[in-house]
């Protein structure tokens, strides 16, 4: 039990670390404060520190040689207020950490220091990835997983692991997928035009309301009727907007919706279904533009990484402590790291009340009892990976 051990001794660091970022959260690839506050740690337990990777990321290293595992831990926050009334709360108002990105930074700043003050530690390199940006995309249409991958940053990696802290899952217990966990996720931005005309006379123009109840229809068809009903997938319209005064059929109506899907071959063909769905407007005398944005890919739990985390787990948590889950529809940049080296990650349950605190509310917040555990799994799994890969 050397590593829950070890993880028990600096719990309180782990804990002070995840408060001070969680009281100045950072949007994402602004996370400049968070990166010097990690290269500070990380240089007092003299482990040099790369900044500036992936914008705002920072790579450390323990260790070298091969083989390498790399442990993966987002920083950036979210555009949200925060309701809680903490004295660790956020001082930066309309930004919150309300997906628990503080508590994956402190606690790979946890295993840092337990791998690099651990006598026996088997030879290779652990690459600490502290990544920015897993909310959003920049300008170009990258995440921070993408920019940190175009930087090299797990050229020559063997496995890569990572943990992501749930709100609503029992607090100290551990949750695992092998296979798919985590969906692909894509947007839509469509516009339905009709012919603006006065409410009294819809006769005489071409109205976009009652046009686009007919494509949403259509569009709740696609799942229904034309997609493999044993592949999960999942499309659902998110916004509408048409329409400023109540006797004024408008000329054009907004939507935007996600997509959600598994395997690339029904990707693709929702993405070909929604534009049938939409060509339903022509047929009713409008017309449509639609534009699909690609998002991030399924993440893909390889089995064999999987099912050593879920035995690390059971040795660090106690088996009753232990489960595999299924897969969700959420989505992670952490996926375009699993296409670069076999890697998983997990599910570390940390529910602080009875209150309801899911994941993106501003009432979001987490039982810090639940970081000692997340440290020991990574920092034990990478030993044990270190000694497989072993050259």
């Amino acid at each position: 039990m050397y590593f829950l051990d070890k993880a028990k001794s600096i719990e309180d660091q782990i804990i002070a670390w995840r408060r001070d970022i969680h009281m100045h959260p950072e949007l994402g690839f602004e996370e400049t404060r968070t990166a010097k506050l990690v290269a500070n740690a990380l240089n007092e337990m003299g482990i040099e520190a790369e900044v500036g990777v992936g914008i705002t990321g920072v790579v450390a290293r323990i260790g070298e040689g091969r083989p390498a595992i790399g442990i993966r831990a987002d920083m950036d926050a979210l555009p949200i207020q925060e309701a809680n009334d903490t004295p660790y709360k956020s001082q930066t108002p309309g930004v919150m950490h309300a997906c628990g990105h503080d508590a994956h930074t402190a606690i790979l700043l946890g295993v840092a220091r337990i791998l690099n003050e651990m006598p026996d530690r088997p030879a290779g390199e652990i690459r600490l990835l502290f990544q920015p940006s897993e909310e959003k995309w920049d300008a170009e249409g990258k995440s921070g997983a993408t920019r940190m991958i175009d930087d090299n940053a797990l050229e020559d990696l063997d496995a890569v692991i990572a943990l992501h802290i749930s709100s609503v899952n029992d607090n100290a217990t551990f949750e695992i997928v092998e296979g798919f966990a985590l969906a692909a996720v894509d947007t839509f931005y469509a516009t339905i035009f009709g012919e603006g005309t006065h409410g009294a006379t819809p006769h005489q123009g071409i109205d976009p309301i009652y046009i686009q109840a007919q494509v949403i229809n259509a569009i709740q068809g696609i799942r229904a009727r034309r997609l493999d009903p044993t592949r999960g997938s999942v499309i659902t319209v998110g916004g509408v907007h048409g329409g400023s005064a109540p006797n004024v059929i408008p000329d054009k109506v907004e939507m935007m919706g996600t997509i959600r899907s598994f395997d690339e071959e029904t990707r693709t063909q929702i993405h070909e279904e929604l534009e049938r769905a939409f060509g339903v407007a022509r047929a009713l005398g409008g017309d449509y533009t639609l534009k699909i944005e690609r998002g991030y890919p399924a993440m893909y739990n390889d089995p064999s990484v999987a099912q050593l985390l879920y035995e690390v787990a059971k040795d660090n948590m106690g088996a009753d402590r232990v489960h595999h889950g299924v897969p969700m529809m959420g989505a992670e940049d952490f996926a375009y790291m699993t296409q670069k080296a076999p890697g998983a990650m997990f599910m570390l349950g940390a529910k602080l009340d009875e209150k309801h605190r899911p994941h993106h509310s501003p009432v979001f917040d987490i039982n810090e009892d639940s970081f000692k555990y997340g440290a020991a799994v990574l920092a034990d799994t990478a030993c044990r990976l270190l000694k497989k890969y072993a050259r």
